[in-house]
């Protein structure tokens, strides 16, 4: 049997992971990304390969010959036909099809913790349709949905910790109520390697939550006592947010989106009704100490 796995989205923050991860199991990694020759360095370890998730063709020679593939493809921000449902849900259905008539044994969709065919929200809506079509197309796949995650080279505490140190009073998305359960990135990373290990004889749902709950209010007063700042926060109704997002997105590099906004307003913790990190066998890492190497290198 083949022991190659194709990470789709494998440059991204959680695809590094995932591909060293795989490599630490002895498994053949080929990286798949749509500019591979621009990122991710020259290890000889790793065989990059371009793909488009919007072009079979690609996406079928990328898979060639894999016994796995990991779809970890993921869009923030909207832009012309890059959509939602472009990526999060046609993008990964064409994946599952291809993955499919390839002969590959398990396939692993990287979703997340809220994601909701009935939401409202284009985006959170997506990923529970992405996941739908997903398992339609390819009966045993299996999905992780990760809280939102953290690590060393994070857009999420290396951005709070940079406004906590700018701003004296800290504007807080609606009352800061929201709940959230941070998972560090090397533990999703060393999920997807586990899960896809085995062989699971039906689909399942994986749900990587940290071992820690926070409201949104006591995560941004943990990072400021870490980071022996004083701040006052203002809570901002979550309208305003959503119109500040609006505008946000039109400038590169967008410090809100409207999806940001979306996911919080939904508690985004692990739901209890699916395995977790402990099922794998992970114990996972609290926040502390990679904010402390945040804060050590800022």
């Amino acid at each position: 049997m083949s022991n190659v796995v194709t990470v789709l989205g494998g440059t991204g923050f959680l695809g590094r992971r995932a591909v060293r991860h795989l490599r630490d199991k002895g498994l053949t990694v080929r990286i798949g990304s749509r500019h591979p020759k621009t990122s991710g360095g020259d290890d000889p370890e790793f065989r990059r390969v371009s793909v488009d998730i919007r072009e079979r063709r690609s996406i079928a020679a990328a898979l060639e010959g894999a016994f796995g593939v990991i779809n970890a493809v993921s869009l923030y921000v909207e832009k012309g036909t890059d959509t939602f449902h472009a990526v999060h849900v046609a993008g990964a259905e064409r994946v599952a099809e291809e993955a499919r008539k390839a002969g590959v044994q398990r396939l692993i969709q990287i979703s997340g913790i809220g994601a909701d065919a009935a939401s409202s929200s284009p985006y959170i809506q997506a990923r529970e349709q992405g996941e739908q079509a997903v398992r339609a197309a390819f009966a045993n796949a299996s999905v992780i949905r990760p809280a939102v995650m953290f690590g060393p080279d994070d857009a999420f505490l290396n951005t709070l910790v940079q406004l906590l140190r700018r701003l004296p009073v800290y504007p807080m998305f609606g009352r800061g109520s929201t709940r959230l359960q941070p998972a560090h990135v090397e533990d999703v990373g060393e999920a997807v390697a586990v899960l896809i290990e085995r062989a699971p004889t039906e689909s399942i749902t994986v749900e990587c939550g940290g071992p820690r709950v926070y409201t949104y209010e006591e995560l941004l007063r943990t990072i400021a006592d870490v980071a022996n700042v004083k701040r006052m926060f203002m809570p901002v109704p979550f309208a305003a947010w959503h119109g500040l997002a609006r505008v946000a997105e039109m400038v590169p590099g967008a410090p809100v989106t409207r999806n940001q906004v979306e996911l919080m307003e939904i508690d985004t913790v692990v739901s209890g009704k699916f395995p977790g990190f402990a099922d794998l066998g992970i114990s996972p890492k609290g926040m502390e100490e990679t904010l402390q190497a945040i804060l050590r290198r800022s």
